[in-house]
């Protein structure tokens, strides 16, 4: 895993390397932070989530769900997990009283984010994940309102 820059970019060389970087990321969040995932099939938006969930204490197995929209894990505070693949109206994600979660003292992790951006708080974690190569990822973290320093 190689920083670029002095920004919050890594190349990640392997699943495992995507997954440490997950891992330091859960170590420095704290509670009502929401955190929002883009990037392509494939990218390894789950690995990340489940070294994030690591780095949260997280003991249980973290995957992501076929066909439930939400799954809440415990760690050193509740973890939220959305996953909007499957997400086809915006009305389901209303539904769900999504504000409630992202009010909450708990974590907030959402895959496929960009499906309901506008409902985003201002203040949040982006992580952009760009494939590379078969195991190669380009992972950018954009911290809005938030100051974040991730200790690798």
């Amino acid at each position: 895993m190689s920083a670029i820059g002095n920004d919050l970019k890594w190349t990640t060389h392997s699943p495992e390397d995507t997954k440490k970087l997950g891992i330091a990321l859960g170590k420095v969040l704290r509670s009502g932070d929401l955190v929002a995932l883009t990037g392509e099939l494939g990218s390894g938006k789950t690995t990340m989530i489940q070294g994030i969930c690591e780095g949260l204490g997280v003991q249980e197995k973290v995957t992501s769900p076929t066909f439930v929209l939400i799954t809440t894990y415990e760690g050193r505070v509740p973890v939220h997990h959305f996953d909007l693949y499957r997400l086809e109206r915006r009305e389901e994600f209303l539904n769900l009283g999504y504000e409630e979660y992202f009010n909450d003292q708990g974590i907030t992790l959402i895959e496929w984010s960009e499906k309901i951006k506008d409902l985003l708080p201002t203040q949040r974690i982006e992580i952009h994940l760009l494939r590379q190569k078969e195991n190669e990822r380009e992972i950018e973290i954009i911290p809005f309102e938030r100051n974040l320093q991730l200790k690798m």
